[in-house]
């Protein structure tokens, strides 16, 4: 099969969207698909054998890292020389345009897939009134899909209950392979800690922004007695946030990948994950696997991931001890804490990209062969 694959962020962007996209592209090819990606251009021209089709854009005003790509007409020439035959559109929104656009122009099938909260996220802007008109929008481009994938059961009731149709989901998936309880190391402790391994350390990893509610995180260090916290990542919001934990032992570490992230990951004694916006988790799965215990709010995608008192522990995003008392109780009892470790690391296991990407083939095969159908 050849696949077109548009997405709104690509590498060497580093975020739970690129994380999936990219297993996805590595696993299709390997199955001897066919893919291309088009993308903001982030000087990549190929990925594990699939072309990447850079788009040249400018920054977004509210999210730097971020890059606004516009459509255009050369895209349609690139297009027209692959010859795919479905379009997948992840995250609809500017430059996925031209792949709604395209697949409508020469009658192909068309996937598109929903894994950036987006309305959720204006409230955190100052746009809270724009929501309505976002869902519109949204529910227009969505609607123009054959088939609307969602990452958790919770985006799936989300979108359905905006009037968005052909809804299904899109298994979770984890490198199990790169994330293992066994990578815990003391130098990476002392590398988070700044020197004191011995102190209690509470771990975040992600996207630096004001959607990911990170200012909640500072109560709960301050109620586990000598506790530190490690923010791995970067974003906009990160200057606002330095300003908000100074004074405190907290360490913005940056950016970390492949091993060791995994290490710093299995190195920590708890996972703190505050934000009610995600449509998934993907870092909680990636925590999990490491056998990091997980402290998150029982919002959107998370409950799908995390079984409170199982796998991890949940607390109530409007109670603002909520994340207080179940990290208390994490540290309170360290027999329970390696039965999570434990039990976290088994669920990861059942959630293998390989599964998750054979899963999309099949989706993308039936709406190739739907189609032909109704054209036959």
């Amino acid at each position: 099969m050849r696949i077109a694959l548009f997405t709104e962020t690509f590498l060497p962007k580093v975020d739970g969207i690129v994380t999936r996209l990219r297993h996805t592209v590595d696993h299709l090819q390997r199955m001897g698909d066919q893919v291309v990606v088009v993308a903001p251009d982030g000087g990549l021209t190929e990925y594990k054998g699939a072309k990447i089709y850079g788009v040249s854009g400018f920054p977004l005003p509210l999210y730097p890292e971020l890059k606004l790509a516009l459509p255009r007409p050369s895209i349609g020439d690139f297009l027209r020389r692959f010859k795919p035959d479905l379009i997948h559109v992840v995250n609809p929104a500017v430059l996925g345009l031209a792949g709604l656009f395209y697949s409508k122009l020469h009658n192909l099938p068309l996937v598109a897939s929903y894994h950036t909260h987006l309305p959720e996220y204006l409230q955190h802007y100052g746009l809270g009134m724009l929501e309505g008109l976002l869902w519109e929008l949204l529910k227009a481009g969505h609607n123009q899909a054959a088939l609307n994938l969602c990452t958790s059961t919770a985006m799936m009731e989300a979108l359905t209950g905006r009037g968005i149709e052909r809804v299904d989901l899109w298994q979770r998936g984890v490198d199990t392979e790169t994330f293992q309880p066994h990578l815990a190391s003391r130098e990476m402790r002392s590398r988070l800690t700044q020197g004191h391994p011995e102190s209690p350390l509470l771990l975040y990893v992600g996207r630096l922004s004001a959607e990911k509610e990170i200012e909640r995180i500072k109560p709960v260090m301050q109620a586990i007695p000598n506790a530190r916290l490690a923010l791995v990542g970067d974003g906009p919001h990160r200057q606002a946030l330095e300003a908000h934990f100074a004074g405190t032992p907290t360490h913005f570490v940056g950016y970390l990948q492949g091993l060791e992230l995994a290490s710093a990951f299995a190195s920590a004694d708890a996972f703190v994950f505050p934000s009610r916006t995600e449509t998934l988790g993907l870092v909680l799965l990636e925590a999990m696997a490491a056998g990091c215990p997980v402290v998150a709010a029982r919002s959107g995608g998370i409950p799908d991931i995390v079984e409170d008192g199982v796998n991890g522990f949940l607390f109530d995003p409007t109670d603002e001890n909520g994340a207080i008392a179940a990290t208390r109780r994490l540290f309170a009892n360290p027999e329970e804490r390696e039965t999570l470790r434990r039990n976290a690391r088994r669920e990861a296991e059942r959630w293998g990209w390989a599964a998750a990407t054979y899963q999309l083939r099949n989706y993308y095969q039936a709406v190739v062969d739907a189609q032909s159908l109704s054209a036959a």
